[in-house]
């Protein structure tokens, strides 16, 4: 059952329509180069959640359409918050949703500025292609701060870091958007790794490891923070 208590509206959850929800789900099974991306980036999730060790429930916010559920539940006594802004993405999540790994999973409607949960509820949260979408500091601190009070002992958080090929391709490519449409939005960004650790550390976090999905050459990278 999904908590009718939803407090913040968070910015991306008009974006995720049900037909927009219903194309995330295929967009990483559609083609052998997507499949093949999701095959790595689940290897390093394995990787990070074998690090933290024994993490009876996780938050998995956002948890978009289930991608990432048949890990999170391969641990059969470990209970899942599956946590997202979009009723739809929750809708088609669990229409996709195995029956074996349901009664592992509890539903919940809320935002990542505004958690509703009770202060050390969970011991791991999962944040998985998150915060490139946030370029405002002052709104990743809010996230941040969130997931400080909300986690007894780790986060788990991939972005987008500079330092590889693929960013400074994307650089590139943004500067010439740029110039062609001064006034456009962005919706993604790349961090300079020293200053997104620095509001890692401001949060209270302390960086135990991070993996990268192909070292010096993706953006991709998946932060374990410790409390």
């Amino acid at each position: 059952m999904i908590a009718k208590d939803f407090i913040d509206k968070d910015e991306f959850a008009h974006k995720y329509n049900e037909d927009h929800a219903r194309s995330y789900y295929h967009k990483h099974r559609k083609s052998w180069s997507s499949r093949l991306s999701d095959w790595r980036e689940q290897g390093m999730a394995r990787k990070a959640l074998n690090y933290v060790g024994e993490s009876k429930n996780i938050l998995d916010l956002p948890c978009g359409a289930g991608r990432f559920w048949p890990l999170l539940t391969e641990k059969k006594d470990r209970s899942i918050i599956a946590a997202d802004s979009s009723v739809d993405m929750i809708k088609i999540a669990t229409e996709h949703c195995p029956k074996e790994m349901r009664p592992q999973i509890k539903l919940l409607h809320t935002s990542a500025y505004n958690i509703n949960l009770a202060d050390s509820s969970v011991d791991t949260i999962f944040c998985m292609r998150l915060l490139h979408h946030i370029g405002d500091a002052e709104k990743r601190r809010k996230i941040l701060d969130e997931f400080y009070r909300v986690t007894r002992k780790s986060v788990l958080v991939s972005l987008w870091v500079d330092g590889n090929f693929k960013a400074r391709r994307r650089y590139k490519h943004d500067q010439a958007r740029d110039l062609k449409n001064p006034h456009r939005l962005r919706n993604r960004f790349i961090f300079k790794r020293e200053e997104i650790e620095k509001e890692f550390s401001q949060a209270g976090f302390s960086i135990a490891t991070h993996y990268d999905f192909l070292p010096g050459y993706s953006m991709w990278r998946l932060y374990v923070l410790q409390k």
